[in-house]
């Protein structure tokens, strides 16, 4: 009996139990590690991180998306400033040692980071899926949509990727974050959609309000198609938020490869 009782202490790791967690518990723990290493002025950089590892999917081939590629792209053009979003990334990497999810890829941890922008600015709460594959190279070039393309520019490059209008003006909304003028940079709410309606930039007497938006912005707000969402974003915040989450959480899975 002793013998059989230091053979099971010696070789205890051969009854080991492996512990599988639950996709909401991997969430919360990666949730918890951004409240603790990513103040809420971080939100802009993690949202905008996030649509920019997403947006160079192509539906038609099926490649891009979000899979962690962004660390590869951050000296393009289009992606100015977001080196301090992946310094955050890297940030909660530091945080989630020793935990479960210390392994967490980058793809991961970008969605979910986007996620918890909108929810720290008082926007919805998404539970995005865990599990995404990170991939060792860049995404192809000329895929992500310049400020100043024209709306119909703008539908086309989201109809490559997969989204209808009804989508692409509904992500549009995460312009309510970051200081483009359309309300308190760090709340997340549906004013984008009311100002969008309301055009101050084209208020010759204010400088300061010709300052706010992109011009994409603008261009979209003179939109036929696209004014109708933003009608209906503009009088229901809760429609907004209710479209919002689904389209992220669609934009998160994009081209995501999952182990």
């Amino acid at each position: 009996m002793v013998a059989a009782g230091l053979w099971l202490a010696q070789h205890s790791d051969a009854f080991a139990t492996t512990v599988v967690l639950s996709q909401d518990e991997r969430r919360e723990t990666m949730m918890k590690a951004f409240h603790e290493a990513a103040p809420k002025t971080k939100a802009p950089v993690l949202l905008r991180l996030a649509f920019h590892d997403a947006g160079t999917y192509d539906a038609n081939t099926d490649t891009g998306g979000s899979n962690g590629s962004i660390r590869f792209e951050l000296n393009r053009p289009e992606n100015g400033g977001l080196k301090r979003g992946l310094r955050c990334i890297d940030e909660v990497r530091n945080a989630l040692r020793d935990t479960s999810e210390e392994n967490a890829s980058y793809a991961d941890l970008i969605s979910v980071g986007g996620a918890y922008a909108v929810e720290v600015c008082g926007g919805p709460r998404i539970d995005v899926p865990i599990g995404r594959l990170d991939v060792a190279e860049a995404d192809p070039e000329g895929r992500m949509p310049l400020e100043d393309y024209s709306a119909g520019r703008l539908k086309d490059v989201f109809r490559r990727g997969g989204y209808t209008v009804q989508e692409f003006v509904a992500l549009s909304g995460a312009h309510t974050v970051g200081g483009k003028g359309f309300g308190a940079p760090l709340e997340f709410s549906s004013v984008y959609y009311s100002e969008l309606l309301r055009k101050p930039w084209e208020d010759p007497s204010d400088k300061m309000n010709q300052m706010i938006g992109l011009a994409s912005d603008h261009a979209m707000a003179d939109d036929e198609e696209c004014q109708s969402w933003i009608r209906k974003y503009a009088e229901d915040q809760d429609l907004f938020f209710r479209d919002f989450a689904r389209a992220y959480t669609k934009m998160s899975l994009s081209g995501a490869r999952f182990a």
